[in-house]
């Protein structure tokens, strides 16, 4: 018997892929809500973590990973339909990974969230 992971339970779906750039998307549900029925900040910025990581982990080499160093959000207002995050590469180095991440509430068009966050690189176990 396989346990799915959490994160699998947030069903976010990748829209676009490129070497430096990736967005993802998560439908708000009620069970991902708020009590005034918004995607739950602690979620929102899973999402960032989520979308920056996976593209951090791509400026590494065989056997490398990445483990975010710092997050840094600003929440510019609820999401209330479909959350987008859209993530590129600021900086690309041996040991950081710089990544930004723009946040949209797709339904409204409307900018939700700006991060930043730092990836550092770890070695080949």
């Amino acid at each position: 018997m396989s346990a799915e992971h959490i994160l699998d339970r947030l069903k976010y779906v990748e829209v676009e892929s490129t070497r430096d750039r990736l967005v993802l998307e998560m439908d708000n549900r009620p069970d991902l809500a708020n009590v005034r029925g918004a995607l739950q900040g602690g979620l929102v910025a899973t999402l960032i973590d989520i979308a920056a990581g996976i593209l951090a982990g791509r400026h590494t080499g065989v056997g490398y990973d990445v483990t975010t160093a710092d997050l840094n959000i600003h929440f510019l207002a609820p999401v209330l339909g479909r959350a987008r995050a859209e993530a590129t590469v600021v900086r690309a180095g041996k040991r950081l990974i710089v990544t930004a991440v723009d946040v949209t509430d797709v339904d409204r068009n409307r900018p939700a969230a700006r991060a930043t966050l730092t990836f550092a690189v770890l070695e080949p176990r």
